[in-house]
């Protein structure tokens, strides 16, 4: 644990994972209605590592993106958070960066993510190679990167090379149905990562995924931390999260506010929590500090735009009735 927080604390990371670009509607228009949208940064490691720096941490992203106006627009938008770019690598030919066409609203909400030919899944040993991880305090990395090769191979390697280095890895199970083969081959791969890691982040449908029975999914979570993950936060939606660490089950509820769409919340509780940790912040406090940088999120357009600054948290906190009492 110990070894967790104090590289958390560093509050420098590096982020292995995808960057995108979205394109979202205004509040509550439907795409058949649409005469105008709105484009962001996107793609939940990007999004972690804005987020992180939009809260005053440093983050570094390694990807791949697309040689094209896309890639020239991730690489500038991640640049402008704060993000280093400096392995972010763009890949000529067919490839093609991830794109998010969503819905800004809660009722009926669509999301189409354009994922053919994803220039993120050709990162390679290379491009993880070239990070010197001792220069962070710790590996953050969501379960995409696994779904395909060579970026599965090469976040494997990734993991080898911050272990070695002595930097602990956070992993956001992250599970996207629709980049994978077979749920088995992603079920396999998953657990596989998690076993590996010091900290890990999932919703219960994601840790009832690797269970292979959703109803087995808090089982899973507790098993894991049994097995000595010294962090694993098992998130419930509206009902908070369950946090095991220590021995103990840390239970919060959320800050509730009036959504104006689903995406974005992962991303934003991670990067609030780290943020916490990193400020010396208790585990409850922290936890508490994701759930409320969540809920800024999802009441506003985009997903990194919408991500809280610091400024934006506190004003949040003192002013926002909360949080829920956990289920």
């Amino acid at each position: 644990m110990s070894k967790l927080i104090d590289g958390i604390k560093a509050n420098n990371f590096i982020v292995v994972g995808r960057a995108g670009m979205d394109v979202f509607t205004d509040p509550g228009v439907a795409v058949e209605d649409v005469d105008r949208v709105t484009v962001g940064l996107g793609g939940s490691s990007a999004n972690i590592a804005a987020g992180i720096c939009k809260l005053g941490g440093r983050a570094a992203l390694v990807t791949r993106v697309s040689d094209d106006s896309i890639g020239s627009y991730c690489i500038e938008q991640l640049k402008k958070y704060g993000v280093d770019a400096q392995y972010v690598t763009p890949v000529g030919g067919e490839y093609r960066n991830s794109l998010a066409f969503y819905e800004s609203r809660v009722e009926g909400h669509r999301n189409v993510i354009y994922r053919n030919g994803a220039a993120d899944f050709q990162m390679d040993d290379a491009d993880v190679a070239a990070v010197d991880y001792g220069a962070y305090g710790a590996l953050i990395t969501a379960g995409t990167v696994f779904a395909a090769d060579p970026s599965r191979t090469a976040s494997f390697k990734a993991f080898d090379l911050a272990r070695a280095a002595g930097v602990p890895i956070i992993f956001d199970v992250d599970y996207r149905p629709y980049s994978w083969t077979s749920p088995q081959v992603a079920s396999d791969v998953l657990s596989r990562a998690a076993s590996q890691c010091d900290m890990i982040v999932g919703n219960d449908e994601e840790f009832g995924f690797m269970a292979g029975d959703y109803a087995k999914g808090l089982d899973k979570a507790r098993s894991l931390a049994a097995e000595g993950v010294a962090i694993v936060v098992y998130k419930m939606g509206h009902e908070g999260a369950i946090t095991f660490a220590n021995g103990e089950e840390i239970r919060t509820g959320i800050y509730e506010v009036q959504a104006l769409k689903p995406t974005g919340a992962g991303d934003s509780f991670m990067a609030g929590m780290m943020a916490a940790i990193a400020g010396g912040h208790d585990l409850h406090t922290a936890i508490l500090r994701g759930s409320a940088c969540a809920s800024v999120t999802v009441s506003r357009p985009g997903c990194a735009p919408a991500m809280a600054d610091t400024a934006t948290l506190e004003d949040f906190l003192a002013s926002h009735p909360g949080p829920t009492t956990p289920a």
